[in-house]
């Protein structure tokens, strides 16, 4: 049984998380000089998430938005609660393909501290929500 039952679901509880992120700026500071546009793509439930950060502060869209991005990420919404929950590994999902990239890989490097601040407020928000495997 999927870890979220809606897109809604799904985009509540991201919501939540980024907007920690958002509000904490100077943990995002590679990001935030990298100029970059990040497409975030999840299944089960199929969801969309644009992280803009080509000027202060990064702006978040919820659902899907037309335009390039310079790096797009593909998995499934189940690996993701996973990844940010520490029960997988992200590099070990990268290279058996479980989560597939467009885009220039190395600008991906500037995600990690976005990644990284969102993994550490996850566990609490998630549990808010009762997500499996949060108890």
């Amino acid at each position: 049984m999927p870890v979220f039952h809606s897109p809604d679901q799904f985009y509540a509880v991201m919501k939540e998380v980024f907007d920690y992120v958002v509000q904490h700026p100077d943990h995002i500071d590679s990001f935030m000089r990298s100029n970059l546009v990040i497409r975030m793509n999840t299944t089960e439930p199929e969801t969309e998430i644009l992280l803009d950060g080509r000027q202060p502060p990064m702006e978040v869209f919820y659902g899907p938005r037309p335009g390039r991005a310079n790096l797009e990420i593909s998995l499934p919404a189940d690996l993701l609660h996973n990844l940010w929950l520490g029960k997988e590994s992200t590099q070990k999902a990268f290279y058996t393909g479980k989560i597939r990239t467009r885009g220039n890989l190395l600008k991906a490097m500037q995600l990690a501290d976005v990644f990284a601040e969102a993994e550490r407020i996850y566990p609490a928000v998630a549990r808010r929500y009762q997500l499996p495997g949060t108890e």
